[in-house]
């Protein structure tokens, strides 16, 4: 386990809620793409149909955008690594490991951090070094990478399954890599689809990808 894994967060409730609908009746997905017809709502399930009502999904409201942001950051490959975001500090005081040691995916297991931040804060300062014991100091304008404020994300519109009320309302997941003498900024957002991921499995009814949003060679 990376000695730097942040806990997952509690979601946003209205979000978490749509989730559980979607993996207990796997309806709202799009199971029509799985078989000639959607299959009606069982009796156990009312308890679902009645929150389904009260969600009043919508088809999504077009581009996506968000508000609050959650913010992780990661060091590989440094001697020192300290990272300042949104009035919190994260990195490490001794020397971090190399991406490498966590194979291609690196990334995949990074999760949570720090939620609810409005957009945006003061620019991220970084402060590391690298493993040939050069001191570098950054400051990465988070607000200015996404200051379109637009989800990033590779679900085509007709693809993304219907959310409460249009609103998509989850908040992304921004994340900033050291990673020696690089820096790269990605996003991450679950986004519900109409079409399973891996047919038969209806546990992945969404895409969840991590998107490169910027590098910085130093």
């Amino acid at each position: 386990m990376h000695p730097w894994k942040t806990a997952r967060q509690p979601e946003n409730a209205r979000w978490s809620r749509l989730c559980r609908v979607l993996l207990a009746t796997a309806v709202v997905a799009g199971l029509t793409a799985c078989a000639p017809s959607t299959p009606p709502l069982r009796q156990a399930d009312n308890i679902d149909a009645a929150l389904l009502a009260e969600l009043n999904l919508q088809p999504p409201k077009w581009p996506l955008t968000f508000k609050q942001h959650t913010f992780t950051a990661v060091c590989y490959s440094t001697q020192f690594c300290r990272v300042w975001y949104a009035g919190v500090w994260s990195g490490f005081r001794k020397p971090s490991p190399p991406s490498s040691d966590y194979g291609p995916k690196y990334l995949d297991h990074i999760w949570g951090g720090h939620v609810g931040i409005d957009n945006f804060p003061d620019p991220a300062e970084v402060i590391w070094r690298s493993m040939d014991g050069t001191e570098h100091q950054a400051h990465i304008d988070i607000g200015a990478i996404f200051r379109d404020r637009l989800v990033r994300h590779h679900v085509p519109r007709e693809e993304m399954a219907n959310v409460p009320d249009g609103e998509h309302g989850g908040n992304p997941l921004i994340v900033l890599e050291v990673n020696d003498r690089t820096i790269r900024v990605y996003m991450r957002m679950p986004i519900p689809t109409k079409h399973l991921r891996i047919p038969g499995n209806p546990y992945s009814n969404y895409r969840n990808d991590l998107i490169l949003a910027k590098t910085y060679n130093f």
